[in-house]
């Protein structure tokens, strides 16, 4: 450690090292001019962190930075990165109400949603539809089916809705205007929209619609049938006069029928005799 202090102290040493090398060294300094004795040194004994400080720092600061030693990599095996799960979204279900005539699924079969999200189509009728809405948890739907003699229920959510069978009938059983409501009342979207199906489920409703296109365009744009519309049956009871008919009768006693040459059959002579009765017998 001396040796070097001595060396790095030596005026000659440092004039011929390369400009802008070590500058620290390469400062005047007086210390540096009068070098001091080896038992003024032992007099005055400079801790060795703080002799050897500076000069290294000096030393290693001045080397390039591509000769300082990088740190190392850690060395044994590294794992592999884990590969990113993709996130599977839900299938959206498309409840189709008509009848079993025409099969939707072969319709969205491999349909996807933005392409990614899928497509499940549940079909039914509507008598085999029955439901539960409240405001917040939307419309849950209950499917009631009949498969080898044996009643099945499912029940699932839907997230759109398709009609294709009307809501009401004039038939026993088949208002289902009910459904209708109960649809609506859980805020399911669909085609043609609830409104519209509601609205439909009375003709007289939809001939009033009619009528205002008929008045805003009028007869010869939009020609339209002339329908009367009662309430009930009542008013369409009117008393009408209807005119007698009268004819007398003649009390005369009847004519005798004509005979036949021919001398008559059994059966004529059965027929002749119950016509004669019958004469004889009315008034």
């Amino acid at each position: 450690m001396n040796f070097l202090r001595r060396r790095l102290s030596d005026s000659s040493f440092v004039a011929n090292l390369p400009n802008g090398y070590m500058p620290d060294l390469q400062r005047p300094d007086s210390s540096t001019s009068s070098p001091a004795s080896p038992a003024t040194e032992r007099r005055h004994p400079q801790p060795l962190a703080a002799s050897f400080s500076s000069p290294g720092s000096s030393l290693f600061s001045s080397f390039p930075s591509s000769m300082r030693p990088s740190p190392q990599a850690p060395s044994g095996p590294t794992e592999p990165p884990v590969p990113s799960t993709p996130v599977v979204q839900r299938p959206r279900i498309l409840l189709v109400i008509d009848d079993a005539h025409t099969d939707w699924a072969k319709y969205f079969h491999g349909k996807k949603v933005d392409g990614e999200v899928e497509i499940r189509v549940e079909q039914a009728e509507f008598s085999e539809l029955n439901l539960a809405a409240c405001v917040t948890g939307g419309c849950m739907v209950d499917v009631h089916v009949v498969r080898n003699g044996t009643k099945v229920v499912r029940s699932f959510k839907p997230d759109f809705l398709l009609v294709r069978q009307h809501a009401y009938s004039m038939a026993l059983g088949e208002d289902y205007r009910s459904l209708v409501i109960g649809l609506q009342y859980g805020g399911l979207p669909a085609v043609n929209s609830l409104y519209s199906v509601y609205n439909f489920c009375s003709k007289p409703w939809v001939f009033s619609q009619l009528i205002k296109i008929f008045h805003t365009l009028g007869p010869e744009k939009f020609p339209l049938v002339e329908q009367t519309f009662f309430p009930n049956h009542k008013p369409m009871q009117q008393a009408e006069q209807f005119l007698l008919s009268l004819q007398n009768k003649d009390l005369s006693p009847p004519r005798p029928l004509p005979q036949s040459p021919y001398p008559p059959r059994d059966w004529e002579r059965d027929t002749e005799l119950s016509a004669e009765t019958q004469l004889l017998r009315a008034p």
